[in-house]
């Protein structure tokens, strides 16, 4: 009866953070990994979750919980966008963070929005500002991406220990 309660409330950890890797505000793989956590003591399957294996998923969730919040400043910089484009999207993604729980979808248009403004607001064209709001969206999608695929193998890893 235990081991099932665990399972659950690993599954729903991970579908939880599945979510996240594209909705906002819980960052979903240190969520996911939680779930290889429960697993990993509270199942005993340490057979099938070495410890190198639990120590470079946290690892590799501590990264992307950071690169999650420069990768579009980065992205926007080499599409294009100036440092007033790059103030612009860091707003917007603090605004976006902000007002995700009203719609996960803020946390897309805030960034691309703030980059766009930043850049007009310094008296850049709208072709230069269009392209610093694509390289945020880029930056997102690049990092949602990341996030996904390293939610599934944590996913993968999961249920292989666990059935």
């Amino acid at each position: 009866m235990e081991a099932a309660i665990f399972i659950t409330i690993g599954i729903i950890l991970l579908v939880i953070g599945l979510v996240s890797c594209i909705l906002p505000p819980l960052p979903g793989p240190p969520i996911a990994f939680i779930a290889l956590l429960i697993a990993y003591f509270g199942l005993n399957a340490t057979a099938d979750l070495p410890l190198w294996l639990m120590i470079t998923y946290g690892f590799i969730a501590l990264l992307i919980g950071i690169a999650d919040n420069f990768v579009p400043l980065w992205s926007t910089k080499k599409i294009g966008g100036t440092k007033a484009g790059i103030r612009g999207s860091f707003i917007g993604i603090l605004v976006g963070i902000l007002l995700s729980p009203f719609g996960g979808v803020s946390i897309i248009i805030c960034p691309f929005l703030g980059a766009m403004l930043g850049e007009l607001l310094t008296g850049q064209t709208m072709d230069v500002a269009f392209r610093s709001g694509i390289g945020s969206f880029v930056g997102f999608l690049l990092t949602s991406g990341i996030k996904i695929i390293l939610v599934l193998m944590m996913c993968y890893h999961f249920f292989k220990a666990v059935f």
